[in-house]
C-alpha cells in the first residue's frame, strides 16, 4: 500500500492511495472460506460449496467490500497518525473511483480531497485585556434574592385538591397495557388541560388525549420520558403538592446560611447581601464566558478550506439544504467550528475528560430544573434519574453527545477562565444589564 499526501495549500490537500493484491487478497481469500462454509446452495451439501462457485457468484462483491474496508481503515489511520486538521470529511473523487473495472483490475488508486483548517495556537498571554464586571446589588437586588430564597428553601405540602398552576400531581399513567408511574408539573398544562385538574383530588381518574395535555412538547417528555405516546389516557391520582414559600424566621436563616449563622433579621440581611452579590457573580461570569470566547475567536488565526466546507455541506446533507442556504449561514457555521477547534486543542493540552457520571448529574439537573424542584426532591429522586436516562438514550444517541458536549465545554471554559486574569469594574445591576443586552422582561 502506499500512501501520498499532496498539499495544494494550507487549507487543501488530495490523498492518494494505491493498493496492490498484496493489501486486500488475503481478506478476500478469507470471506470466500467463510462464505463457502456458510453459504446453503442447491446442488451443494451445506458448508461444502466450492470456493470456485463462491469466487463466480459473489467474488465481485466481496472484492468490492474487502477493498472499501481496507481503504477506509488506510485512510482513518492515516489522518490519526497524520495529526493533520481536517475538517468535515475527506471526499472521495468519485470520477476516478466510477472509472475502475473491478472484473479486471488488480491494482487500484483511489483519491480522497481533504479540507484542512491551518494550524494555530492559543497563547492566552498575547490577548487583549478583558473586562470582568463585578455587580454591586442594592435593596431591590436584595429583595428580589429573598423571594427567591424564601420559594427555593420552601417544602413541598402535600395538599388536597388541585388549585394553583404549579401543583406537582403524582399518579399513574395507563393506556391498555401501558403503565407507568409519574408526576404531571400543572404549570406545563395548556389552560384548557389545567382546568379539568382543577378541584380534583387523590384517587380521581382524569381522562384526556395525552397529545393535547401539554403546552409543547417538552412537557411531554418531561412528564413521561417519550414523546411517542398519542391517544386517550387515563391517570389516576396519587397525591398532589405544592411549593410554600418559607417564613422569615430562624428555622428559614438556618437553612440559608447554616444553623446558628445569625440570630436576627438584621444579621441575616447583612449575610445575605453577600449571598446576593455571590449570585450576580454567576451573571458577570457569563457575560465573562461570551467575551472571552470572542476575544479568543478574534484573535486566534484559523484559515479555513471554505469552498470546500460549502461542498461539503451540500453533499453530506444529500439534497436537504441548498447551495444558497449554506452560503446564507456559513459564516455563522465557520465561527462555530473556528471555536470548536480552538476549543479542543485547549481541551486536549488541558487532558480535559468527561465521564459518564458527569453526564448523568447534569441530565438529572435539567430535569429537576425542568420539574421546578429546589433543595428536597420529594423522595423523586428515582423518577428524576429515571426521566434523565430516558432522554439521554433518545434521539439514537444525539442527546447524550448533547448533553456531553455542554459539560465538556463547561468543563474547557472553567479551564480556560482560569488562564486569563481580567480587568474588574465595578457596576451597578442596571448598567450591567444594559451591557450584557438584558432587559427586565427577561
Amino acid at each position: 500500500m502506499n500512501i501520498t499526501l499532496d498539499k495544494s495549500s494550507t487549507t487543501e490537500a488530495s490523498l492518494k492511495i494505491a493498493l496492490t493484491p498484496e493489501d486486500y487478497q488475503a481478506g478476500v481469500d478469507k470471506k470466500i472460506k467463510e462464505y463457502s462454509k456458510q453459504a446453503n446452495l442447491k446442488g451443494f451439501r451445506p458448508g461444502k460449496v466450492p470456493a470456485s462457485v463462491i469466487q463466480r457468484l459473489y467474488g465481485k462483491s466481496i472484492l468490492v467490500d474487502e477493498v472499501n474496508e481496507t481503504l477506509s481503515k488506510a485512510v482513518n489511520d492515516y489522518l490519526r497518525e497524520s495529526k493533520l486538521l481536517v475538517v468535515g470529511d475527506p471526499m472521495p473523487d468519485r470520477e476516478k473511483a466510477n472509472a475502475i473495472d473491478w472484473d479486471s483490475q488488480k491494482e487500484f488508486e483511489f483519491v480522497y480531497n481533504l479540507g484542512l483548517a491551518s494550524d494555530f495556537d492559543v497563547d492566552f498571554t498575547k490577548l487583549p485585556a478583558i473586562t470582568s464586571y463585578e455587580i454591586q446589588a442594592g435593596e431591590k437586588e436584595y429583595n428580589d434574592t429573598l423571594v427567591d430564597l424564601k420559594k427555593r428553601m420552601g417544602e413541598h405540602a402535600h395538599v388536597e385538591e388541585v388549585t394553583a398552576a404549579g401543583d406537582l400531581v403524582y399518579g399513574t399513567f395507563t393506556q391498555g397495557e401501558y403503565s407507568e408511574k409519574s408526576a404531571i408539573p400543572t404549570d406545563k398544562l395548556t389552560e384548557e388541560a389545567f382546568a379539568g385538574f382543577v378541584g380534583k383530588k387523590k384517587g380521581d381518574v382524569l381522562t384526556f388525549d395525552i397529545q393535547k395535555l401539554f403546552a409543547d412538547e417538552k412537557g411531554l417528555k418531561l412528564a413521561t420520558g417519550r414523546e411517542d405516546l398519542s391517544g386517550e389516557f387515563e391517570f389516576t391520582i396519587e397525591d398532589i403538592t405544592r411549593n410554600q414559600d418559607s417564613e422569615l424566621n430562624q428555622e428559614f436563616f438556618d437553612k440559608v446560611l447554616g444553623p446558628g449563622k445569625v440570630s436576627s433579621e438584621e444579621e441575616f440581611k447583612a449575610q445575605l447581601l453577600e449571598i446576593v452579590q455571590e449570585n450576580y457573580k454567576r451573571e458577570s461570569e457569563f457575560l465573562l464566558r461570551d467575551e472571552v470566547q470572542k476575544t479568543l475567536l478574534d484573535n486566534v488565526q484559523i484559515e479555513l478550506p471554505n469552498e470546500f466546507l460549502k461542498q461539503w455541506l451540500i453533499e453530506t446533507n444529500q439534497g436537504e439544504i441548498t447551495a444558497e442556504e449554506v452560503e446564507k449561514d456559513f459564516d455563522k457555521f465557520a465561527r462555530d467550528l473556528r471555536w470548536t477547534l480552538i476549543r479542543n486543542k485547549v481541551a486536549e493540552a488541558a487532558d480535559i475528560k468527561v465521564e459518564t457520571e458527569d453526564v448523568n448529574t447534569y441530565a438529572e439537573a435539567m430535569v429537576r430544573q425542568q420539574f421546578g424542584i429546589y433543595g428536597d426532591d420529594n423522595g423523586m429522586g428515582d423518577v428524576i434519574k429515571k426521566v434523565a436516562q430516558n432522554y439521554l438514550q433518545e434521539n439514537k444517541g444525539q442527546n447524550y453527545m448533547n448533553v456531553f458536549n455542554r459539560v465538556y465545554g463547561g468543563k474547557t471554559m472553567d479551564f480556560i477562565l482560569t488562564q486569563i486574569q481580567p480587568n474588574v469594574e465595578k457596576i451597578d445591576v442596571d448598567t450591567f444589564k444594559a451591557k450584557a443586552g438584558v432587559t427586565d422582561a427577561e
